[in-house]
């Protein structure tokens, strides 16, 4: 078992991992790849992936970087145009070394050299579509990581972008340092997280939910290769992710419901129960990645849900 070890060290040393998109979404999806500063760019900084394909890339142990999906994209025969989420302001299907415009779902890799490998999913900078990482062939916890559900559909009416594309995270939305983690809430102890970071980590328990999430949303690997799934249908392990996968049309576009969550920090840690939004819907309705299911209850419901379950003990009684 040793010398299996060292034999997988020595091949991760000279091969790193291998990266696969997949899209199970119903609508094509054009991931993003932005390599950090000082690691190689991969063989696409992006590219189109169509529903129901996959691709695959290799990267060199070291590595480090992050992958988006972007939406709504719209591109002529030269390549050339923009997408209505994750957009890189290239102009290009590739990205050329830009990252993504907020809100976009993140996934953020470093890979070791016959070391740990660090991943996760983050919304800090909103979301915009279900992705989730999962890794294969490696040694160690390699925890699969993401968000199965769909925060689009329940994305309260000051995070949400155009008809329903994405979901703001509360930072971009107000700007204020408290949700920003900045100024003089730029620590761990001063940046707490907010009714909108909350709902967001109620529903994807394992993604990034504002700056200093680390302890719950980060996870290691050593060895493996990793998938990535756009709008993934069944992950491996669905109850790690807590909350349900909502059905979807053939566009990213939705509309309806308003409840919902964001990413971002704030001082306290209110768990928003009973939170009532501008537009009267529920940020609890988030907390169970389903707001047309039980909804939390303000206190003034819980009250008037007692009196009037003993109202009708007592006229029970009485009519006997």
């Amino acid at each position: 078992m040793i010398l299996s070890f060292v034999l997988l060290v020595i091949c991760r040393g000279v091969s790193g991992a291998t990266f696969t998109f997949v899209n199970r979404c119903d609508y094509t999806v054009w991931p993003g790849i932005l390599a950090n500063a000082g690691t190689p760019k991969l063989d696409s900084t992006g590219f189109e992936l169509t529903k129901g394909s996959s691709r695959s890339f290799q990267a060199p142990t070291g590595w480090s970087g992050r992958f988006w999906g972007r939406t709504g994209c719209n591109f002529d025969g030269s390549g050339h145009g923009n997408c209505t989420t994750g957009d890189c302001g290239s102009g290009q299907v590739e990205c050329n070394g830009a990252g993504a415009a907020p809100p976009a779902t993140l996934a953020e890799f470093t890979l070791g050299s016959g070391s740990l490998d660090f991943y996760d999913v983050s919304l800090v900078d909103g979301y915009n579509l279900p992705m989730i990482v999962e890794g294969s062939g490696g040694s160690g916890t390699c925890a699969s990581t993401g968000c199965v559900t769909d925060l689009n559909q329940q994305c309260p009416a000051e995070l949400r972008v155009g008809d329903g594309e994405a979901c703001k995270s509360a930072c971009e939305a107000f700007g204020s340092p408290e949700f920003c983690c900045s100024g003089a809430y730029n620590t761990p102890t001063t940046c707490r997280p907010s009714v909108y970071s909350d709902m967001f980590k109620s529903a994807c328990p394992r993604s990034y939910s504002y700056a200093y999430d680390d302890a719950t949303s980060t996870f290691t690997c050593t060895g493996a290769d990793y998938t990535v799934t756009f709008c993934p249908s069944s992950p491996r392990s669905p109850h790690i992710f807590y909350s349900q996968k909502s059905s979807r049309d053939s566009s990213p576009k939705t509309t309806g419901t308003t409840d919902g969550s964001g990413s971002g920090s704030g001082s306290g840690s209110g768990s928003g129960q009973g939170a009532m939004l501008a537009d009267n819907s529920w940020l609890a309705g988030l907390a169970t990645g389903d707001s047309t299911r039980t909804q939390s209850s303000s206190p003034f419901q819980s009250a008037f849900i007692a009196a009037a379950t003993t109202f009708l003990i007592l006229l029970s009684f009485l009519h006997f």
